[in-house]
């Protein structure tokens, strides 16, 4: 017993633990912890332009709101159900993934993973100090433009990566607290400025306006579930790993749902109020200062700390999932080691977008499009494995030689593998990544067509590669379980 306690102490400091099963005498997590996890994470600034977004494609406010509510919870809720493989398992989630891709074989959706976790901090970092900037240009009167201040940018940089490290480094417990308090604390300054713009916007100029149309509003869903829960898909089980076994599954569905989705719909809301009939936020290089702008000093103000907060929170639980998942593919360092060189690249590319480009959202949201297809086509598949799976081998996790559990065929398990490939490549079909109206990446032959148009390449990359994963799982005649049971 004694050293039983002194472990949870030294956990609750520091955690010690990296992708390693928690063994269930350890686990005593419930769901109202994950709720507020999700609700702190996703009290953000990035919900402002794209709420602008949803109007910009044409969308009344009502619409706007209602697509919110349908992308939002709806993403969260799979985040919620790919949940419940951290509680079964007790692993992270792309640890518990090699289950299915096979313990080489899981090495590609890992390194997406990772470069999704990396990309969406590099975003949280740089709009972090956008906010911080604009709060430092309102007290002391510096320049709220990065380009002009380097040295002022750098610093802003710095402390928003600072406070990052304090916390993931720390680990699972010590962020349970920060993001409960982060909730009540900047959750409060965020209605703050919602009742300030609901008594101040000009409703009779939007309210009225003439729905968008039915294909603009599917585009909507699916740009909100892109921007929102398909990028958290992936860590679902990160934090419900420490859940306790005896939890029911649909309450870690609710919390994640939710959690996530009531802050997203206020946030959202906002910027789609804030930007009804005109997308300037949404093409700003600072979308911090253009929203400023709109918002006299003393609203202002608590507005930045809350946007900062925010982004704060959300950086803190995508840096400590990227810590794991860094370790998942391969990398043999401590976990707050890990964290710490997740930072240093997502600093890097923070600087480098800040003082060196002149575009923001635009290539943002053609970003987070574009790995929504593989994202989701690995959600896809993962979703269908956990129809027949009960139960991981926690050692089998863990070993990454040939007589593991999940060893399939040289390390991969071909049914996995091809269904994600084919999932890719078909969502890509769909897809246009448009950065600007004048600069196109690429288009695919499908996307003109209903999907593509209506920005369901995501969907199609999830569907097909579950429905394919479960008819070549049933082809193969050894499932992964049968695999696991013929082990013991």
């Amino acid at each position: 017993m004694p050293t039983t306690t002194k472990q949870s102490t030294i956990l609750s400091r520091v955690e010690q633990r990296g992708i390693e099963p928690v063994p269930e005498n350890e686990r005593n997590g419930s769901p109202g912890q994950l709720f507020w996890v999700w609700f702190a994470a996703n009290i953000s600034i990035m919900g402002i332009p794209l709420g602008a977004t949803l109007i910009a494609q044409g969308l009344n406010l009502w619409q706007a709101v209602l697509a919110t509510i349908i992308g939002a919870f709806g993403s969260f809720a799979l985040v919620g159900v790919i949940s419940i493989a951290g509680k079964r398992g007790g692993a992270p989630t792309l640890t518990l993934s090699r289950a299915i891709f096979g313990v080489r074989g899981n090495a590609g959706p890992t390194l997406v993973a990772l470069l999704s976790r990396l990309g969406w901090e590099t975003v949280n970092t740089m709009t972090g100090a956008f906010a911080l900037l604009s709060l430092l240009a309102i007290i002391f009167g510096t320049s709220a433009d990065a380009k002009h201040s380097p040295l002022l940018t750098f610093a802003c940089i710095a402390i928003f990566v600072a406070l990052t490290v304090v916390v993931s480094a720390a680990g699972h417990a010590f962020i349970l607290n920060v993001q409960k308090w982060a909730t009540w604390v900047f959750g409060a300054l965020t209605l703050l400025v919602a009742i300030y713009l609901a008594t101040t916007v000009d409703w009779s100029s939007f309210v009225g306006n003439a729905p968008g149309s039915a294909s603009a509003f599917l585009i909507g869903i699916g740009t909100i579930a892109a921007g929102s829960g398909i990028g958290w898909v992936n860590s679902g089980a990160d934090m419900a790993r420490y859940q306790k076994t005896s939890v029911k599954s649909g309450s870690l569905v609710l919390s994640a749902a939710a959690g996530a989705g009531i802050p997203l719909v206020v946030v959202i809301g906002l910027g789609s109020a804030l930007t009804a009939g005109n997308s300037t936020i949404a093409a700003a290089a600072d979308p911090v200062a253009a929203v400023r702008g709109a918002l006299p000093a003393w609203v202002s103000i608590p507005y930045l700390v809350a946007a900062f907060a925010g982004l704060l929170m959300s950086n803190n639980l995508s840096v400590y999932s990227a810590g794991l998942t860094t370790i998942t593919l391969g990398i043999r360092i401590p976990r707050a080691y890990a964290v710490i060189v997740d930072v240093v690249v997502t600093t890097c590319g923070a600087l480098y977008f800040t003082l060196g480009s002149g575009g923001f959202y635009g290539p943002f949201v053609t970003f987070i499009s574009l790995l929504a297809i593989p994202l989701s086509t690995w959600a896809g598949i993962f979703l269908t494995d956990m129809i027949s799976r009960k139960r991981y081998d926690a050692d089998g996790l863990m070993n990454l030689q040939p007589d593991s559990p999940y060893w399939y065929w040289h390390g991969i398990n071909l049914p996995a593998i091809i269904s994600w490939l084919v999932g890719i490549i078909a969502g890509f079909l769909f897809v246009t990544a448009q950065v600007s109206k004048d600069e196109i990446w690429f288009s695919g032959p499908l996307a003109e067509s209903f999907l593509g148009r209506n920005g369901l390449a995501w969907l199609v990359s999830l569907l097909l590669g579950g429905i394919l994963y479960g008819f070549l799982h049933i082809l193969s005649g050894e499932s992964a379980a049968m695999k696991e049971n013929n082990h013991e």
